[in-house]
């Protein structure tokens, strides 16, 4: 049986997660400006994790440099295919993992758009030397992570077209 669908909390837990977190990201940043800004880098656990500050012009692995209104352009069409689905999608219990990671994306998104254009950069500070990875950011972690859970969900969890039919569905068909 399908519960009586209810967008609009939907966008209330969307506005109230999406902004705590965003707030955390923002507060990470700040921190890693205050006291990462011309430091030297500082190791968490030496050779594997350290905080390393940079000025991210580009996106991930730097691809991009400099392109703002291309970063703007996308993160708005993204922002806006989340408050598509998530008008769309109903209230069932299955579908919560999909709402989660939505409140997640949604503020990773927001967080480096802050960054691009209050700064004109993102502000990264998280250096795994282990593997060499690129300096990342918690707003990073939130799209990055959201983004394997949700490639595995639909791999795993979500496994037929009827799963994602509301994203199609018309008002003719409800």
């Amino acid at each position: 049986m399908k519960s009586e669908k209810k967008p609009w909390f939907t966008y209330l837990s969307l506005i109230f997660i999406s902004g705590i977190l965003t707030i955390l990201d923002q507060w990470t940043k700040q921190l890693a400006v205050i006291h990462l800004q011309n430091q030297p880098d500082f190791s968490l656990i030496p050779g594997v994790l350290s905080f390393h500050y940079l000025e991210n012009r580009g996106a991930a692995f730097g691809v991009f440099q400099n392109r703002q209104i291309l970063f703007l352009i996308m993160t708005t069409a993204i922002l806006l295919f989340i408050l598509y689905a998530l008008w769309k999608m109903p209230q069932e219990k299955k579908y919560r993992p999909l709402r989660l990671l939505s409140y997640f994306i949604t503020a990773g998104a927001i967080g480096n758009l802050i960054d691009r254009v209050r700064l004109g950069y993102v502000v990264d500070f998280i250096y795994f030397s282990l593997i060499d990875f690129p300096v990342f950011n918690v707003a990073d972690i939130y799209v990055t992570g959201s983004m394997i859970l949700l490639i595995l969900l639909v791999l795993f969890f979500y496994k037929n077209e009827e799963d994602f039919a509301f994203l199609a569905r018309s008002k003719k068909n409800r």
